[in-house]
């Protein structure tokens, strides 16, 4: 039996969570999807599902090989993709998702100029801080920043957000500029709605990360409105860099205890196909050579 019809066997019950949904999407019968996944577990010697009469789970091995599937089938479909560019066009309907922030200032342009590029796809996208259900929404593929929660889905960086703790010059002067993370017990803070405290790097514990509590008389669960009381000289705002870069260089906003910088989250294209469209293809490869140089 073929290792990559095994191995497209349990990728797909996996995702689809049952043998018979599998077997409907690839067109045969549930025995014989059972009979390509128990083939694969003996050539394997490790159990990858443990099936019941009601449900089917992922086992610890099972969880950590179905990531190493997905990336080598996403891998194939990128390869055999390229050879076929220069006689196909791409063309179709692109349902993308992104946090509101970000995605207003760099995806959304992006968006644009992909069209630009193919005047055959059409798109439309969904700005919005939630985390949307993408398979039951119909998402064909989400930017996220952070790592991500959902095993089932397919995952490529495309780059990475630092963040940053920042003031300004007439706030600092008036209030001194913090030495270490725990000298903002005596500052004014502006944290998002119920945000208890700030991640930062702890240089005493070989870059462990530590969470510094923080205190402040205003908070918003919008992170423009806590960089415009920043630029006010109301407190500090703990923001990323791609939303605040412009202010650093123009010395509107001051970046402080930069030794202690948590470590940077990943920008992830994230979509749920095996084998993904050429059109989806195509935009994720446009957004990994947009961020790739960007300084986030």
């Amino acid at each position: 039996m073929d290792r990559l019809t095994q191995i497209e066997a349990f990728v797909t019950t996996a995702i689809q969570g049952s043998l018979s949904a599998a077997a409907r999407q690839e067109g045969v019968t549930p025995a014989i999807m059972g009979r390509r996944i128990n083939a694969l577990e003996a050539r394997l010697g490790v159990k990858l599902l443990l099936r019941t009469t009601r449900r089917l789970s992922l086992t610890q091995e099972g969880a950590a090989f179905l990531e190493d599937c997905q990336r080598l089938l996403g891998d194939l479909g990128n390869a055999e993709a390229s050879v076929s560019l220069g006689a196909v066009r791409a063309s179709g309907h692109l349902c993308i998702s992104a946090p509101a922030g970000f995605g207003r200032r760099h995806v959304a342009p992006r968006v644009a100029a992909f069209l630009d590029v193919h005047p055959e796809v059409t798109a439309a996208l969904d700005l919005s801080d939630r985390v949307v259900d993408i398979v039951n929404e119909g998402i064909d593929c989400a930017v996220r920043i952070g790592g991500m929660t959902d095993s089932n889905l397919i995952s490529v960086r495309l780059g990475e957000v630092r963040r940053a703790l920042v003031g300004s010059p007439d706030y600092l002067a008036r209030r001194g500029i913090p030495a270490m993370p725990d000298d903002l017990a005596n500052h004014e803070c502006l944290p998002l709605v119920q945000q208890a405290g700030w991640l930062f790097r702890d240089a005493a514990k070989r870059g462990e990360t530590q969470l510094v509590k923080i205190k402040g008389r205003l908070q918003c669960n919008d992170g423009s409105a806590l960089r415009e009381w920043a630029l006010q000289g109301r407190g500090l705002a703990w923001r990323s860099r791609w939303e605040v870069g412009e202010d650093l260089r123009a010395g509107r906003l001051v970046a402080v205890l930069e030794d202690y910088a948590a470590p940077p989250l990943a920008i992830s294209a994230v979509f749920p196909q095996r084998q993904i469209p050429l059109r989806l293809r195509l935009f994720i490869e446009h957004l990994k050579a947009a961020f790739a140089g960007q300084d986030y």
